[in-house]
């Protein structure tokens, strides 16, 4: 069945960095917009980055400048690095894969936690 495995979560100071990894499987990942939301406690899930099957990059104001999605096709996997880190940024990070066709997929979410 489809697979999305984010990786990469955990605990930072503010002022740090983590690199965000979703491995996928079993879709055609190139076709799909690929993209990074995130859920706070009590608050909806909002999105964080996307990129297209084109490699066009949107991110949400909140990161702009200190978020970079990409994306490897040959190893159908979505990267987010995070730099700049902020106790705002706490979150449960979440992988999503959209087709305009198709359902929506989602991972299962990595803990990413910003304090000192």
């Amino acid at each position: 069945q489809v697979q999305l495995v984010e990786s990469g979560g955990g605990l930072v100071q503010p002022g740090g960095s983590l690199r965000l990894s979703c491995a996928t499987s079993n879709f055609i990942f190139s076709t799909y917009t690929m993209g990074w939301y995130r859920q706070a406690p009590g608050k909806q899930r909002d999105v964080v980055a996307t990129v297209s099957s084109k490699g066009d990059t949107n991110y949400a104001d909140s990161v702009k400048g200190r978020f970079t999605i990409s994306r490897d096709n040959a190893k159908n996997t979505v990267y987010l690095q995070m730099n700049s880190l902020k106790p705002e940024d706490t979150a449960v990070y979440y992988c999503n894969a959209y087709h305009r066709f198709f359902p929506d997929y989602w991972g299962q979410g990595t803990q990413v936690t910003v304090a000192s």
